[in-house]
């Protein structure tokens, strides 16, 4: 593979002061791509200017992505504190010790000595194999609990003070979830991993995070054209087609799956997409780079909002739920506490 000229990204600060880049590498193949694949496209996003890689055991592709950082590693190509490194862990493993078992894990799958970012995947643990149909459901399968979350939360925390990790977030939460957990956090988390693109903005839940020191990290930017089977139902919104991206796309002659990241960059999350295509990775990061979004094309953009969630969580409920709406507290609903 040739040397790719690397353009850099700019970075945004987190409540520590800490500086993560503006644009990432998602890892999740969508169970299209093998995990030799992904981990292919990582070193060619790493020489072509990624420096955030956004990792999780669930991806069942770490070992892969370990490899490929410590050949950049020991190529000199990169040194460790230039990257920004996370990983998640998974529902399985939210019990007394389990998160620290995890997290020790992907460190010697990522063949790192520490993370940048440690995720809580999900906030309850509510587990369902890998590549399960879309109607599996956990008989163990129970509704959010802030006591249960605590659990994980509290070893998160332990990992930062042991060094293992440099900051913890939470990942697709809730305002009501949030209101519950925060007062209880001794370290609070430092970003908030949730679906954001144009047709799902969560103006809420984005601005509730924003004010509390809290920076979005934005799943399926584009709209995971990708995604599994069992994560499309009837009335999902194409991004990529929405009149607002169309006519930035047109006026910029650019694809419009690139408009979708220069708004959440401007927008102020920060996208992760996921290519193992150098064409389309290395475009999506040279777009946040240059040419920006006029005020008026982002306006737009913004009045496309549809509140069309594409990954619904489904696999997650309970006995007794009665849609996947559940998961994400509807009106009325009250957190467990």
């Amino acid at each position: 593979m040739e040397k790719v000229k690397a353009a850099l990204p700019p970075c945004r600060k987190l409540y520590t002061g800490a500086e993560i880049p503006c644009i990432g590498l998602g890892t999740f193949g969508s169970d299209k791509y093998s995990a030799e694949q992904v981990a292919e496209a990582v070193y060619g996003a790493i020489r072509c200017g990624y420096r955030l890689i956004d990792c999780a055991s669930v991806y069942q592709n770490e070992r892969q992505i370990g490899q490929v950082l410590q050949r950049l590693l020991q190529q000199g190509d990169i040194r460790r504190e230039e990257l920004f490194v996370t990983s998640k862990v998974w529902n399985d493993m939210h019990g007394e010790g389990d998160v620290l078992r995890a997290c020790k894990k992907s460190l010697e799958d990522l063949k790192l000595h520490y993370l940048d970012l440690y995720f809580v995947h999900w906030p309850f643990p509510n587990y369902h194999a890998p590549g399960c149909s879309g109607d599996a459901r956990s008989p163990d399968a129970r509704p959010f609990s802030a006591e249960e979350f605590m659990t994980a939360w509290r070893q998160c925390e332990q990992l930062v003070e042991e060094g293992l990790v440099r900051h913890i977030g939470m990942s697709n939460m809730t305002i009501p979830k949030l209101q519950a957990v925060l007062p209880l956090c001794k370290i609070q988390p430092a970003a908030l991993e949730m679906e954001l693109h144009p047709s799902f903005q969560q103006p809420e839940l984005f601005n509730y995070a924003k004010e509390h020191h809290i920076l979005p990290i934005g799943y399926c930017p584009i709209g995971s054209p990708s995604r599994p089977q069992r994560d499309r139902t009837k009335g999902d919104v194409a991004d990529t087609q929405l009149p607002a991206v169309l006519a930035a796309a047109e006026a910029h002659h650019i694809h419009p799956a690139l408009v979708c990241l220069k708004w959440a960059a401007q927008r102020g999350q920060v996208p992760i997409p996921f290519s193992v295509k150098q064409e389309q990775y290395t475009a999506n990061l040279r777009c946040v780079c240059e040419d920006p979004l006029t005020p008026e094309q982002m306006q737009a953009i913004e009045r496309e909002n549809k509140n069309c969630r594409l990954i619904k969580g489904q696999v997650f409920l309970w006995e007794g739920a009665c849609g996947w709406e559940d998961l994400w507290d509807p009106e009325g609903f009250i957190v467990k506490t």
